[in-house]
């Protein structure tokens, strides 16, 4: 802690101190705002940090393509086709809504689906080679 302030000696001390105190701040201020860069790594620096070693699926920058996709996608087709006519809080609800849904969306779902998919079709075309094997 500082030394009290006794006398105006000390006090004029106290004001050149806190001058050049204000001057290596403004340093150091100007420094993180000098470039597009930096005030972009400034901004991301206001976002917490996930304190465990797994990825955080609720901060928007550490989600893959397709979650950041259907964080937008969901929300804007329901609004413009179920919902079409209705008003501003069932809207507001349901963009609510579908952005949490939207976090189970991931490429890992979607890919799995699509395999899932991939493999009923290729299913159905091994069970014709098997029973069909001189057909077209």
């Amino acid at each position: 802690m500082d030394e009290p302030i006794k006398n105006s000696w000390d006090l004029r001390q106290e004001i050149i101190r806190l001058k050049g105190l204000e001057k290596v701040q403004g340093e150091a201020i100007a420094e993180r705002f000098n470039s597009p860069a930096a005030i972009f790594s400034t901004v991301y620096s206001l976002f917490p940090k996930s304190s465990n070693s797994g990825e955080n699926k609720s901060n928007i920058f550490n989600q893959d393509f397709v979650s950041i996709l259907s964080r937008f996608l969901i929300p804007f087709t329901l609004n413009k086709t179920i919902f079409k006519h209705s008003g501003f809080l069932i809207k507001t609800l349901v963009g609510l809504v579908s952005q949490k849904a939207s976090g189970y969306v991931n490429e890992e779902s979607v890919v799995g689906i699509f395999d899932k998919v991939k493999a009923l079709f290729t299913k159905k075309r091994t069970y014709a080679k098997e029973h069909y094997p001189y057909s077209l």
